[in-house]
């Protein structure tokens, strides 16, 4: 898929999948995601803590509408209490990726990303 294919993407009926992160968990932390289709995916923090979705090997194989939403080297959402970001996507391929909070792994703060 190429970006010129994202750009002609209807964005209004992306699929939305929301993420809670809490102290030391992702909700749900098992995605699924079909290749080729648009997705909103909404992460809120509900923590009293800093959380990131860090998912580095994902993040490189999906088609970004909005890569902004992302840190500067594209791996992560990084939240603060209290916030909410949503990141827009169309995955390219189907594969399996780990998706984890770098600041909480040790806690189990882990979980996993599939695109079918």
């Amino acid at each position: 898929m190429t970006s010129a294919t994202v750009g002609a993407v209807d964005w209004a009926k992306a699929r939305l999948v929301t993420v809670v992160t809490v102290e030391y968990r992702f909700l749900p932390d098992h995605l699924t995601f079909r290749h080729g289709v648009a997705y909103q995916l909404h992460v809120v923090n509900r923590g009293k803590e800093l959380h990131e979705l860090t998912a580095s090997g994902f993040f490189k194989t999906v088609e970004l509408r909005n890569p902004g939403v992302l840190n500067r080297e594209q791996t992560e959402l990084v939240l603060r209490p209290g916030e909410q970001k949503n990141l827009y996507f169309v995955a390219k391929r189907p594969g399996h990726y780990d998706m984890r909070c770098a600041d909480h792994d040790w806690a189990g703060m882990t979980g996993d990303i599939t695109v079918k």
